[in-house]
């Protein structure tokens, strides 16, 4: 299949490329910054293209069986409007591309799940103090685009993973219409997690959750880097 990949130059989306043609993908990586970007492969072209210039996605989504967005920004106490500027450029520019396939990521963290399995005892402290302070705009926004996404047209499917870490390998993670297990998503399993959904029509339409139950980091340490990224 032939992929575009939003978000491609993030730590999730260098991940996804990589997934995508080590699996037999040919795909597009979108970055505003195309000499940045570090993966080089026969099946993989970078497009230098901005989510926020909906004159410039068109042509790069052109020909796309699927389109995967892993727009993200830091945490920040500014106004963020990222996600929603962007995602609704992206489908725009998919119409016209007659482009119908769109997997984008959310966040479980703008949403209650009274139902999560499993959480560290740490989250009922520290989760409203994320979604009230540093993680407010990110959440807010991130609802807009959600919005957006379900009111479009496209076969869309949401994914929310949980707080982000990195492991070298996908694992046995949990994901589907289900809910939250423990408080943490490996970015390789939200990226593995969002290939196998290219080609899943019982995804289309639906807010899908992955979560990682193996080698996670503690709440703490989350916590202190996400603290310390809306700082700098």
């Amino acid at each position: 299949m032939h992929i575009v990949i939003f978000g491609a130059n993030g730590q999730t989306g260098r991940l996804l490329c990589q997934l995508a043609v080590d699996r037999g993908h040919t795909g597009v990586a979108v970055t505003r910054r195309p000499n940045e970007f570090p993966l080089t492969h026969d099946r993989l072209t970078v497009a230098g293209a901005d989510v926020r210039d909906a004159s410039s996605l068109v042509e790069v989504i052109s020909g796309a069986d699927a389109v995967l967005s892993t727009l993200g920004v830091p945490f920040s106490l500014r106004r963020i409007d990222t996600y929603s500027v962007g995602t609704a450029n992206i489908l725009s520019a998919m119409r016209k591309a007659a482009v119908r396939r769109l997997v984008v990521v959310s966040s479980t963290g703008g949403h209650s799940y009274p139902g999560r399995i499993d959480p560290p005892a740490s989250l009922r402290f520290i989760e409203p103090v994320v979604t009230r302070t540093i993680g407010k705009s990110t959440y807010d926004d991130q609802r807009r685009m959600e919005d957006i996404v379900r009111s479009s047209e496209a076969d869309w499917t949401i994914v929310r993973p949980s707080g982000l870490f990195d492991l070298p390998e996908p694992t046995k993670y949990v994901a589907g219409q289900v809910d939250p297990v423990g408080a943490y998503t490996a970015r390789i399993d939200l990226a593995d997690y969002m290939l196998t959904m290219v080609g899943d029509a019982d995804t289309v339409g639906k807010t899908v959750v992955v979560s990682t139950t193996q080698n996670t980091p503690s709440m703490w340490q989350m916590f202190r880097r996400e603290a310390f990224k809306a700082a700098s």
